[in-house]
């Protein structure tokens, strides 16, 4: 994450289109304000249109604006949101759901900086930075033929790849914390905090969702629990025992894969430690003094 955010930075001055892909809930949009934030543009307008919430006539008279007269019902003139965002930031929000005639007025814009309002007699010069979000393969959608290769190569000028949050342990922790102290604030509960067995389990688990479904559940747990601390069985969702005890994955600290290696060599053995202290090449007396360490941390069961 820091890598991606590093250049995200870099690449903010430029205007070069940025394409930011992803799984949903995995903060794309979030990743394209900071990159608006970063850049000579952050005093200008940051328009976002989703291509996916909005019908392919009105998603049209959305992008590009119309004419009074234009059609039936359009009684005075309409403003874009490309003219709206000329001098700032254009955020396309899940692009691959754009229409193939429509990615070809996106083409022209991308191309030759102007759009034309429905029923306009004449081009008007726009000065956006594009940045577009998918969470789907547009390469495997333009080798179907419903996405424009010509666009995606205007688009993919600057790859960006936000990892899914189950790639990423540590930042797991970091955002429960912040959203249970932001959730205590808006819903004035007081102060809360995580017990290390629950942030295990919230490390633990896949998070389909992503960064939304763990800001979901953080607010549930706030509204629900009325303990100032929230145990691992206050979160509502089971973890397949080898699941919780993991496996060892890039992102943990040796601490973490430590921890790991001998509940798993525990598990193996079925809790004898002489077996398990020999299979790990450690004395009993270190092993038991790590069990110790995790039982007082509360990562450990006392009968363990």
């Amino acid at each position: 994450m820091r890598k991606l955010l590093k250049t995200a930075e870099n690449v903010a001055q430029g205007r070069a289109t940025i394409l930011v892909t992803g799984e949903s809930g995995t903060g794309k949009e979030l990743l394209s304000r900071f990159i608006h934030a970063k850049s000579s543009r952050a005093q200008k307008n940051f328009v976002a249109v989703n291509c996916a919430a909005l019908p392919e006539g009105l998603l049209e008279s959305e992008l590009f604006g119309y004419e009074k007269g234009a059609f039936t019902g359009a009684d005075q003139r309409k403003i874009g949101k490309f003219e709206l965002a000329s001098g700032g930031t254009f955020l396309l929000d899940e692009v691959s759901e754009l229409p193939l005639l429509l990615q070809t007025k996106l083409l022209r814009v991308i191309q030759e900086g102007e759009v034309e309002r429905l029923g306009g007699a004449a081009p008007i010069q726009v000065n956006v930075r594009l940045i577009a979000t998918t969470n789907r393969p547009l390469e495997e959608m333009v080798k179907a033929g419903t996405f424009r290769q010509d666009l995606y190569y205007r688009l993919n000028v600057i790859p960006l790849r936000v990892p899914p949050l189950r790639y990423r342990p540590k930042d797991v922790e970091y955002l429960a914390r912040i959203f249970l102290e932001v959730f205590c604030q808006e819903n004035e509960r007081g102060e809360k905090q995580f017990s290390p067995r629950a942030l295990h389990k919230l490390k633990s688990y896949e998070w389909p969702g992503n960064i939304r479904e763990l800001q979901n559940m953080v607010e549930r747990l706030v509204l629900t629990c009325e303990e100032e601390v929230i145990e691992a069985e206050h979160i509502p969702f089971d973890l397949p025992e080898e699941r919780y005890h993991s496996n060892l994955e890039a992102g943990m600290t040796l601490s973490e894969a430590e921890r790991l290696l001998i509940f798993k060599t525990l598990e193996h053995t079925a809790q004898n430690r002489t077996k398990a202290a020999d299979i790990l090449g450690i004395s009993i007396r270190t092993l038991r003094n790590k069990l110790n360490e995790y039982r007082k941390e509360g990562l450990l069961e006392s009968d363990i």
